[in-house]
């Protein structure tokens, strides 16, 4: 079992999208194609049962028929990252311990809420996180965005990490991302172990200059998402700048425009699925959005548009 105090994770953890047929039922052979394109993709991780995987449009049944095919095909090959985020702290121990016995290195979670208004206190919050860490002995990772509505203070994510140590890794993808990871880093210190972006790594540059040691972008461009992190860590910031930039365009209209549809959109065009359904209410991209998406990604020409083919 990792452990904070083992050689930390870090680096491209990109979210394993979950593919559907065009009825809406999974696509248990795509989802393979799904890890094998991803690990061809080189990265150094994958997260499953994310909000990117539209985790909140799967049945707990599903969940589990997910949590045993990704972890069964892939092996071992990579590392995996379980997101078991539930407003009942009950039910994110039971998806924890679950997860954990099927091979999870870690999980993901965010706080506990319930619609635009239902969120536990400081207090609760913290036992949330207490209580699972406890429970499951495995690292977690804490994930602090917008979509929660719940306000998670730099002070407050410190003493998270000092008090309850297996909760070590911290997913910060709120507005002023670097800020909050310097912050966060400094008031922290040794025990904030993994500082990760996400959003797509739309804002990597500013946030690898923050301190952050990973990374968790879609599964759209992973591949070209690393050269990035690779050139920066071995001292190269100007090249890793320029590399950078010239993929921002394709991130940022992953990021502004498509949402969570952009990965299965380049994935269903590269062959690796052979439909790019999101479950309602979700709608397919528009035509206009899906040509806009390829054509900057063409441009790129990332692993996953010649996967399949």
């Amino acid at each position: 079992m990792a452990s904070p105090s083992s050689k930390p994770y870090t680096g491209v953890f990109p979210i394993a999208p979950t593919p559907f047929i065009q009825s809406g039922d999974l696509d248990l052979d795509g989802q393979r194609r799904v890890l094998d394109c991803m690990i061809d993709q080189g990265v150094d991780g994958i997260c499953i049962l994310a909000n990117y995987s539209e985790q909140f449009l799967l049945s707990d049944g599903e969940r589990d028929t997910l949590l045993d095919l990704c972890m069964s095909h892939i092996a071992g090959r990579v590392p995996v990252i379980v997101t078991c985020s539930h407003y009942s702290t009950r039910l994110a121990i039971e998806r924890a311990r679950r997860a954990k016995s099927a091979g999870a290195v870690m999980l993901m979670l965010m706080p506990p809420y319930h619609g635009a208004t239902l969120r536990a206190d400081e207090k609760g919050v913290f036992e949330h996180f207490q209580r699972i860490a406890e429970a499951a002995q495995i690292p977690i990772m804490v994930q602090d965005a917008p979509l929660s509505g719940v306000g998670l203070s730099v002070p407050f994510l410190a003493r998270l990490a000092r008090e309850v140590p297996l909760v070590a890794y911290f997913k910060i993808e709120i507005p002023g991302t670097a800020g909050k990871l310097r912050a966060l880093i400094e008031a922290g210190g040794k025990a904030i172990v993994g500082p990760f972006d996400g959003e797509e790594s739309i804002t990597l540059m500013a946030d690898l200059d923050a301190g952050a040691t990973g990374t968790m972008p879609s599964a759209l461009l992973p591949d070209l998402i690393k050269p990035v992190f690779q050139l920066y860590r071995g001292g190269k910031r100007k090249e890793a700048a320029a590399a950078y930039a010239r993929i921002l365009p394709l991130i940022n209209y992953e990021n502004r425009q498509c949402g969570l549809r952009a990965t299965k959109t380049a994935m269903m065009e590269g062959g690796v699925i052979k439909s790019d359904a999101v479950r309602h209410p979700l709608e397919p991209l528009h035509p206009a959005a899906r040509a806009g998406l390829l054509e900057l990604a063409r441009e790129l020409d990332p692993v996953v548009l010649r996967w399949g083919k």
